[in-house]
């Protein structure tokens, strides 16, 4: 299969909870190296985040030690973190990133954008015409005694102004919900967090949503050293959906526990 020349990093890669536990650990840097580098290798194979060498041999650590010019033992523990994350799953022998279609395809919000932009250059194409038949008895007529009928192209700002209202009563109802779970004070006129709300329902997701991911990542992060994250651009960011769906952890027991097993790993590795 054809390798492509690129792949999708979100930008709030630093915020997501999995890379700052690993940023907690020994080598830390070069374990995030690691991820990014499989990242780029299964771009480059173009083969739906499954890594194999060939058809018959897929990649193991002294390999990818190898292309990646690591130690074999700090690839042993950064595939070991991986897997212990969900970031990676190991399927007889094979190394594959889940849900890579998914995350490499072009964003929905793209494709709205790119239907948006259709549908306003049909309707100035429309308006074109009519200008030019601005002569023409028939069309005259028709523009003074009624309207022209609403389309699909010439209804688009009437839209956008009742989404805008729509929208400000959840701005509002979303950032007051936070700060009354997390003890803080953004505002819902910040176009940052505007934003990033309106990202989310442009996908689909509802205002019961966002209360709940606010619960969740309340929950789980008040009184622990993530407490600075519940931010809008942490909580309503690219993460959206997957805090929608994880079940609610204990505070720092967990983390804390894996953590320590991850460092003793290390110290038994050297």
């Amino acid at each position: 299969m054809a390798d492509i020349k690129w792949v999708k990093i979100c930008t709030d890669l630093f915020d997501d909870e999995k890379i700052m536990l690993i940023e907690s650990l020994p080598k830390a840097d070069t374990i995030i190296v690691i991820w990014i580098k499989l990242l780029c290798l299964a771009g480059k194979q173009n083969n739906n985040g499954v890594l194999l060498f060939n058809e018959k041999i897929p990649y193991n650590e002294e390999m990818f030690a190898t292309i990646f010019r690591k130690n074999v033992n700090l690839i042993r523990m950064a595939l070991k973190t991986f897997e212990r994350f969900g970031m990676i799953e190991i399927v007889d022998k094979v190394v594959t990133i889940p849900n890579w279609e998914k995350h490499q395809n072009l964003d929905k919000m793209e494709q709205v954008r790119q239907q948006t932009r259709e549908r306003v250059a049909k309707h100035r194409e429309k308006q074109k015409l009519l200008a030019s038949s601005g002569n023409d008895e028939e069309v005259t007529e028709c523009n003074v005694t009624e309207p022209l009928p609403i389309t699909q192209g010439n209804a688009i700002d009437k839209d956008i102004d009742k989404d805008k209202d729509i929208y400000i009563n959840i701005y509002i109802d979303v950032v007051t919900h936070l700060n009354e779970k997390a003890g803080t004070k953004y505002k819902p006129t910040t176009a940052k967090t505007k934003s990033h709300i309106k990202a989310r329902l442009d996908e689909g997701f509802t205002l019961e949503d966002f209360k709940t991911v606010i619960d969740k990542k309340c929950a789980e992060w008040v009184g622990t050293e993530f407490e600075q994250y519940l931010r809008p651009e942490t909580l309503f960011g690219t993460k959206f959906e997957s805090y929608l769906n994880a079940k609610v952890v204990p505070k720092k027991d967990d983390a804390k526990t894996f953590i320590d097993e991850a460092k003793t790993d290390l110290d038994e590795l050297f």
